[in-house]
């Protein structure tokens, strides 16, 4: 995900794909990385994501429950953004994307478009 480093992607698509918070253990024994990882590392990210406003803690015992503060849709969005604005003409990035987009993008934005319109 843009603005995030690998294993910060990695922790943040853990707890996506998690029903309720999560403590440090409970993110590392799901983290599939191909590396082996102690949990002061997990941790540490945690920290830095909570610190970036990626995720919120809650306090239970003496160990910390994390949860992202937003979608993975909405960090998307986030980074379509960006990256439009890095473009330097967001205008034209857009117009070059809506030409090269497939049918089925072009139906999910005319949609999005009538929604936004109507105020829903």
């Amino acid at each position: 995900m843009h603005g995030l480093g690998e294993l910060e992607a990695a922790v943040m698509d853990v707890l996506w794909h998690a029903r309720e918070p999560l403590k440090v253990r409970q993110v590392l024994e799901r983290l599939d990385t191909g590396k082996q990882l102690a949990y002061t590392t997990v941790l540490t990210v945690l920290d830095n994501l909570h610190r970036k406003d990626w995720v919120t803690r809650e306090l239970e015992g003496n160990a910390y429950r994390y949860q992202p503060t937003i979608t993975r849709a909405e960090a998307a969005a986030n980074a379509v953004r960006d990256v439009l604005i890095a473009s330097g003409d967001p205008q034209a990035a857009l117009l070059h994307f809506a030409q090269s987009a497939t049918a089925e993008e072009s139906a999910v934005l005319r949609r999005a478009l009538r929604r936004k319109a109507s105020g829903r």
